[in-house]
Protein backbone atom coordinates (compact mmCIF):
# COMPACT_ATOMS: atom_id res chain seq x y z
CA UNK A 1 0.00 0.00 0.00
CA UNK A 2 1.21 3.23 -1.25
CA UNK A 3 2.18 5.73 2.25
CA UNK A 4 -0.59 8.83 1.57
CA UNK A 5 -1.22 12.51 3.26
CA UNK A 6 -4.30 12.47 4.45
CA UNK A 7 -6.71 15.36 4.88
CA UNK A 8 -10.95 15.08 5.65
CA UNK A 9 -12.85 18.35 5.57
CA UNK A 10 -15.02 16.99 8.40
CA UNK A 11 -15.42 13.80 10.66
CA UNK A 12 -16.99 11.05 8.93
CA UNK A 13 -15.90 11.59 5.33
CA UNK A 14 -19.27 10.66 2.81
CA UNK A 15 -16.74 10.88 -0.19
CA UNK A 16 -12.85 10.83 -1.55
CA UNK A 17 -10.57 12.66 -3.62
CA UNK A 18 -7.23 10.30 -4.49
CA UNK A 19 -5.37 12.72 -5.80
CA UNK A 20 -1.57 11.99 -7.44
CA UNK A 21 1.44 14.35 -8.02
CA UNK A 22 3.72 14.84 -10.74
CA UNK A 23 7.18 13.44 -12.01
CA UNK A 24 9.60 14.48 -8.99
CA UNK A 25 6.96 15.66 -6.08
CA UNK A 26 5.31 14.27 -3.54
CA UNK A 27 1.60 13.61 -1.34
CA UNK A 28 2.29 17.02 0.17
CA UNK A 29 2.16 18.58 -3.48
CA UNK A 30 -1.25 19.50 -3.61
CA UNK A 31 -2.19 19.39 -0.07
CA UNK A 32 -2.39 23.50 0.07
CA UNK A 33 -4.80 23.66 -2.51
CA UNK A 34 -7.57 21.94 -0.56
CA UNK A 35 -8.47 25.19 1.89
CA UNK A 36 -8.72 26.66 -1.65
CA UNK A 37 -11.59 25.17 -2.82
CA UNK A 38 -15.40 25.79 -2.45
CA UNK A 39 -16.08 22.19 -1.61
CA UNK A 40 -19.20 20.81 -1.23
CA UNK A 41 -20.65 20.92 2.67
CA UNK A 42 -20.48 16.75 2.94
CA UNK A 43 -17.02 15.68 4.15
CA UNK A 44 -14.65 14.64 1.87
CA UNK A 45 -11.55 12.61 2.35
CA UNK A 46 -8.27 13.76 0.46
CA UNK A 47 -5.60 11.45 -0.13
CA UNK A 48 -2.22 12.52 -1.48
CA UNK A 49 -0.14 9.33 -2.13
CA UNK A 50 3.37 9.43 -2.45
CA UNK A 51 4.87 7.75 -5.74
CA UNK A 52 7.50 5.63 -4.99
CA UNK A 53 11.47 6.47 -6.12
CA UNK A 54 13.00 4.95 -8.95
CA UNK A 55 15.57 6.09 -11.85
CA UNK A 56 14.11 7.80 -14.73
CA UNK A 57 15.49 7.75 -17.82
CA UNK A 58 15.05 11.12 -19.35
CA UNK A 59 17.05 12.71 -16.05
CA UNK A 60 19.93 10.34 -16.36
CA UNK A 61 19.00 7.65 -14.39
CA UNK A 62 18.39 10.07 -11.28
CA UNK A 63 16.40 8.37 -8.73
CA UNK A 64 13.46 10.44 -8.08
CA UNK A 65 9.51 10.09 -7.08
CA UNK A 66 7.36 8.93 -10.21
CA UNK A 67 4.62 6.74 -11.09
CA UNK A 68 6.41 5.60 -13.91
CA UNK A 69 9.71 5.95 -15.98
CA UNK A 70 10.10 8.40 -18.52
CA UNK A 71 12.17 6.85 -21.88
CA UNK A 72 12.25 10.04 -24.16
CA UNK A 73 10.87 13.43 -25.53
CA UNK A 74 7.90 11.46 -27.22
CA UNK A 75 6.35 10.58 -23.90
CA UNK A 76 3.47 8.51 -26.19
CA UNK A 77 5.95 6.72 -28.96
CA UNK A 78 8.23 5.37 -26.28
CA UNK A 79 6.45 4.23 -23.06
CA UNK A 80 6.79 2.08 -19.45
CA UNK A 81 3.65 0.01 -20.15
CA UNK A 82 5.25 -2.11 -17.13
CA UNK A 83 5.47 0.69 -14.43
CA UNK A 84 1.98 2.35 -16.01
CA UNK A 85 0.39 -1.02 -15.02
CA UNK A 86 1.92 -1.19 -11.00
CA UNK A 87 1.17 2.72 -10.51
CA UNK A 88 -2.58 1.49 -11.77
CA UNK A 89 -2.36 -1.73 -9.33
CA UNK A 90 -0.98 0.65 -6.44
CA UNK A 91 -3.92 3.01 -7.16
CA UNK A 92 -6.78 0.32 -7.05
CA UNK A 93 -5.29 -0.63 -4.04
CA UNK A 94 -6.24 2.92 -2.61
CA UNK A 95 -9.64 2.88 -4.03
CA UNK A 96 -9.97 -0.73 -1.75
CA UNK A 97 -9.05 1.04 0.83
CA UNK A 98 -11.31 3.68 0.48
CA UNK A 99 -14.34 1.19 -0.20
CA UNK A 100 -13.05 -0.87 3.38
CA UNK A 101 -13.39 2.67 5.04
CA UNK A 102 -17.21 2.63 3.75
CA UNK A 103 -16.82 5.29 0.69
CA UNK A 104 -18.30 3.78 -2.34
CA UNK A 105 -16.57 3.79 -5.35
CA UNK A 106 -19.11 6.25 -6.75
CA UNK A 107 -18.08 8.67 -4.37
CA UNK A 108 -14.27 8.53 -5.34
CA UNK A 109 -13.32 11.54 -7.58
CA UNK A 110 -9.18 10.16 -9.03
CA UNK A 111 -7.24 13.24 -9.82
CA UNK A 112 -3.86 13.51 -10.70
CA UNK A 113 -1.41 16.36 -12.10
CA UNK A 114 0.78 15.03 -15.06
CA UNK A 115 2.39 11.81 -14.73
CA UNK A 116 -0.37 11.12 -11.68
CA UNK A 117 -3.08 12.46 -14.18
CA UNK A 118 -2.22 9.57 -16.49
CA UNK A 119 -2.06 7.29 -14.13
CA UNK A 120 -6.14 8.48 -12.75
CA UNK A 121 -6.77 8.27 -16.37
CA UNK A 122 -5.17 4.56 -16.72
CA UNK A 123 -6.99 3.37 -13.44
CA UNK A 124 -10.62 4.73 -14.21
CA UNK A 125 -11.43 4.27 -18.25
CA UNK A 126 -10.59 0.43 -16.77
CA UNK A 127 -12.56 -0.17 -14.00
CA UNK A 128 -15.24 -2.14 -13.68
CA UNK A 129 -16.90 -0.21 -10.91
CA UNK A 130 -17.06 3.54 -11.82
CA UNK A 131 -15.71 6.12 -10.57
CA UNK A 132 -17.72 9.71 -9.71
CA UNK A 133 -15.15 11.53 -11.76
CA UNK A 134 -11.73 11.85 -13.65
CA UNK A 135 -9.83 15.13 -12.86
CA UNK A 136 -6.49 15.24 -15.07
CA UNK A 137 -4.53 18.47 -14.56
CA UNK A 138 -1.97 19.01 -17.47
CA UNK A 139 -1.47 15.50 -18.74
CA UNK A 140 -2.39 12.51 -21.54
CA UNK A 141 -3.85 9.42 -21.99
CA UNK A 142 -1.39 6.89 -21.56
CA UNK A 143 -1.21 3.66 -23.31
CA UNK A 144 -3.40 5.33 -25.87
CA UNK A 145 -3.47 2.18 -28.49
CA UNK A 146 -4.61 0.05 -25.71
CA UNK A 147 -7.46 2.16 -24.53
CA UNK A 148 -10.14 1.18 -27.30
CA UNK A 149 -9.92 -2.60 -26.03
CA UNK A 150 -9.42 -2.63 -22.68
CA UNK A 151 -11.58 0.60 -21.13
CA UNK A 152 -14.91 -1.04 -19.30
CA UNK A 153 -18.08 0.01 -20.69
CA UNK A 154 -18.86 0.88 -17.02
CA UNK A 155 -16.72 3.85 -17.13
CA UNK A 156 -18.77 5.53 -19.99
CA UNK A 157 -20.45 7.65 -17.97
CA UNK A 158 -18.03 9.03 -15.93
CA UNK A 159 -17.40 12.87 -16.09
CA UNK A 160 -14.13 13.98 -17.42
CA UNK A 161 -12.25 17.09 -16.17
CA UNK A 162 -9.50 17.83 -18.14
CA UNK A 163 -6.75 21.24 -17.55
CA UNK A 164 -3.96 22.14 -19.62
CA UNK A 165 -1.71 25.02 -19.70
CA UNK A 166 -1.66 26.70 -23.72
CA UNK A 167 2.48 27.18 -23.07
CA UNK A 168 2.97 23.65 -21.24
CA UNK A 169 6.83 23.03 -22.57
CA UNK A 170 6.96 19.73 -20.66
CA UNK A 171 3.30 18.07 -22.08
CA UNK A 172 2.98 20.14 -25.11
CA UNK A 173 -1.30 21.06 -25.29
CA UNK A 174 -1.21 19.84 -28.74
CA UNK A 175 -0.48 16.65 -27.07
CA UNK A 176 -3.22 16.62 -24.48
CA UNK A 177 -6.01 17.55 -27.03
CA UNK A 178 -5.38 14.25 -28.67
CA UNK A 179 -6.24 12.82 -25.28
CA UNK A 180 -9.35 14.78 -25.47
CA UNK A 181 -9.88 14.12 -28.70
CA UNK A 182 -9.58 10.43 -28.57
CA UNK A 183 -11.67 10.02 -25.06
CA UNK A 184 -14.66 11.94 -26.48
CA UNK A 185 -14.32 9.82 -29.89
CA UNK A 186 -15.40 6.73 -27.11
CA UNK A 187 -18.31 8.69 -25.81
CA UNK A 188 -16.87 9.74 -22.52
CA UNK A 189 -17.90 13.84 -21.57
CA UNK A 190 -14.91 15.46 -21.34
CA UNK A 191 -15.00 19.46 -19.35
CA UNK A 192 -11.69 20.72 -20.94
CA UNK A 193 -10.28 23.93 -19.85
CA UNK A 194 -7.40 25.78 -21.36
CA UNK A 195 -5.10 28.35 -19.26
CA UNK A 196 -2.36 31.10 -20.13
CA UNK A 197 0.33 28.73 -17.99
CA UNK A 198 3.10 26.32 -18.52
CA UNK A 199 3.22 23.41 -16.93
CA UNK A 200 1.25 24.08 -13.72
CA UNK A 201 -1.96 25.46 -11.64
CA UNK A 202 -3.67 28.94 -11.87
CA UNK A 203 -5.99 30.34 -9.96
CA UNK A 204 -8.74 29.92 -12.37
CA UNK A 205 -8.35 26.31 -12.97
CA UNK A 206 -8.73 25.84 -9.19
CA UNK A 207 -11.82 27.46 -9.11
CA UNK A 208 -13.02 25.12 -11.57
CA UNK A 209 -11.59 22.00 -10.12
CA UNK A 210 -13.76 23.14 -6.67
CA UNK A 211 -16.49 23.54 -9.23
CA UNK A 212 -16.02 20.13 -11.00
CA UNK A 213 -15.99 18.38 -6.92
CA UNK A 214 -19.50 20.12 -6.07
CA UNK A 215 -20.95 19.08 -9.10
CA UNK A 216 -19.72 15.47 -9.20
CA UNK A 217 -19.85 14.95 -5.34
CA UNK A 218 -21.85 17.29 -3.99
Amino acid sequence: MLNALEIATGPEPTAAVIWLHGLGADGNDFAPIVPELDLPPAPIRFVFPHAPAMPVTINGGYVMPAWYDILGTDINRREDEAGVRASQKAVEELIAREAERGIAPSRIVLAGFSQGGAIAFQTALRRSQPLAGVMALSTYVPLAATLAAERSAASNGVPIFMAHGTYDPIIPLATAQRSRDLLQGLGYAVEWHEYPMEHSVCPEEIAAIGAFLKKTLG
